[in-house]
């Protein structure tokens, strides 16, 4: 096992995608002097009797209703129940530990008040793989999801233990993890702040990351397949924008390109290729810089305090802060504009299928059929392409922009941030599968390519890598599974270093 992440300061979105994947993490022991200074502060608030949102009040509309220390207890574990309200297919492990990894993080800060027990336990969920049943729907925010990991810590709700679908109370029993009970505050900074946001988008961007790559040696693939023009790679014109990730983009289709034999026999035969060929390098780009700033803004967020109330000052004068740093507007935003990115990368990419397949402009055999009549080849795998390209472009809508009012007028505005994080992780995954049919039709074009010009070396090895796992298609088996089993290079390792 790799050696744990430590937090110590706050968390990269990367170290989210790790975790996220199976890394292990622990708490610094400066991170949980935070955490226990932290609590004191908010014994000292209990103890004056100094009015704090949640601590000794209702919430929501609820706000100005006085709790006594009596009922305080009462007050989180109620807060717990009322707000597991999740509907739907439950989030996968990897979202769910995303989001454990975030609330840990955002707790180590030191501004919660939460008890290091509280933590420890949600620590002990990860590394003990009992990953709470979190249902995926029914969250305008940021308070379903948490509340039903918190269900888990409470000994309630269901959980996977190693795989296996367990009640929390035997979820936990089995995992030698002792239940909580929830002390003043507990409840509410356990459903609030945005850990379901910010894990769920660190995990899209773990997997962006691949796809932006992937998406450069497919496309090139596609273009030599097509006998592109490659004088519109060239460094010349291109650095003419500006554009650090566009040049980026350009030293990689060249890298990738160099070398071919094809592409030197069909050099200016053409004035100028179609968009989806030469406007990889500026539409590529502007993904690259879309993607780069969600990853600033999730790395901003995780350096940021995001519970409410946040607990500042001495233990001899604590105060309580109620301010809106739980609205995940910033993560929102940035999710819907990296969404809306990559549906226009993998749109692009279902543009240069349709080119492959089409023989009046590949000059290869209709739809890329062995045998064509008797063969459809990949005709009805561009329908696929066609279909999660037109699904991207309904989930593109901007969650952000969503409307609702909530708890009598309390809560007026709305981020939908993490409806915003959930809809584009559905994106990456149609753009995915759409790059894997671009890729398998590819790789089929070189099958049927006349001649013997050679391929460059980098989509020779590509090529390669692709028909050590996928056989060229010759109608005699489902073509679903080939498209998975090119899903999953695309989804677990690297396009490659060029």
């Amino acid at each position: 096992m790799p050696p744990a992440i430590l937090l110590d300061r706050p968390l990269a979105w990367r170290e989210i995608g790790a975790i996220a994947e199976g890394a292990p993490v622990a708490l610094s022991s400066a991170a949980e002097q935070r955490v226990r200074e932290a609590r004191r502060r908010v014994e000292s608030i209990v103890a004056r009797d100094i009015r704090a949102y949640g601590v000794n009040t209702g919430v929501g509309a609820l706000c100005d209703v006085i709790v006594t220390a009596s009922r305080q207890r009462q007050l989180s574990r109620n807060i717990v129940m009322s707000t597991a309200v999740g509907v739907g297919p439950a989030l996968e492990a990897p979202e769910v530990r995303a989001i454990i990894a975030c609330a840990i993080n955002n707790f180590a800060h030191g501004y919660s008040g939460v008890r290091i027990e509280v933590v420890e336990r949600l620590l002990a969920l990860l590394v003990r793989e009992c990953i709470p049943e979190v249902p995926a729907d029914g969250s305008v925010g940021y308070l379903s999801h948490m509340a039903h990991i918190a269900l888990v810590l409470l000994g309630a709700g269901r959980a996977r233990l190693h795989g296996e679908r367990l009640a929390g109370a035997e979820a936990l029993r089995a995992a030698g993890i002792t239940p909580l009970v929830l002390e003043a505050k507990e409840g509410l900074s356990l459903v609030n702040g945005t850990p379901c946001v910010t894990g769920m988008t660190a995990l899209a961007l773990t997997r962006i990351e691949r796809l932006l790559d992937w998406a450069d040696v497919i496309g090139a693939m596609s273009f030599e397949n097509l006998h592109g023009q490659v004088s519109a790679f060239e460094p010349e014109g291109l650095n003419l924008r500006v554009s650090p990730a566009l040049r980026r983009v350009g030293e990689r289709l060249r890298a990738a390109l160099a070398g071919s034999a094809i592409l030197a026999a069909s050099a200016g035969c053409r004035t100028q290729d179609a968009l989806s060929l030469r406007a990889m390098p500026q539409v590529h780009a502007a993904v690259r810089e879309q993607f780069e700033h969600a990853c600033a803004a999730t790395d901003a967020e995780l350096a940021s305090v995001t519970d409410n109330p946040v607990i500042l000052g001495s233990i001899e004068a604590p105060r309580a802060f109620s301010e809106a740093h739980a609205v995940g507007a910033a993560m929102g935003l940035s999710a819907d504009a990296l969404g809306i990115g990559v549906a226009e990368l993998a749109a692009m990419s279902e543009r240069r299928i349709d080119r492959l397949v089409n023989p009046l402009v590949s000059h290869l055999p209709p739809f890329l059929a062995a045998d064509s009549g008797v063969d459809s080849g990949f005709m009805i795998a561009q329908y696929t392409a066609v279909a999660l390209v037109a699904e991207n472009r309904r989930l593109a809508a901007p969650a952000s922009l969503d409307g609702g009012v909530t708890s009598g007028l309390q809560e007026d505005h709305l981020s939908h941030a993490t409806p915003a994080a959930r809809k584009l992780l559905k994106i990456v995954g149609h753009a995915e599968l759409i790059l894997s049919i671009e890729l398998l039709a590819a790789a089929q074009a070189y099958d049927l390519q006349p001649g013997s010009l050679a391929r460059a070396p980098a989509t020779d090895a590509l090529y390669r890598r692709v028909r050590e796992r996928v056989a060229e298609y010759r109608d005699d088996r489902p073509l679903a599974e080939d498209i998975e089993r090119a899903g999953e290079m695309l989804r677990t390792e690297c396009a490659g270093e060029l």
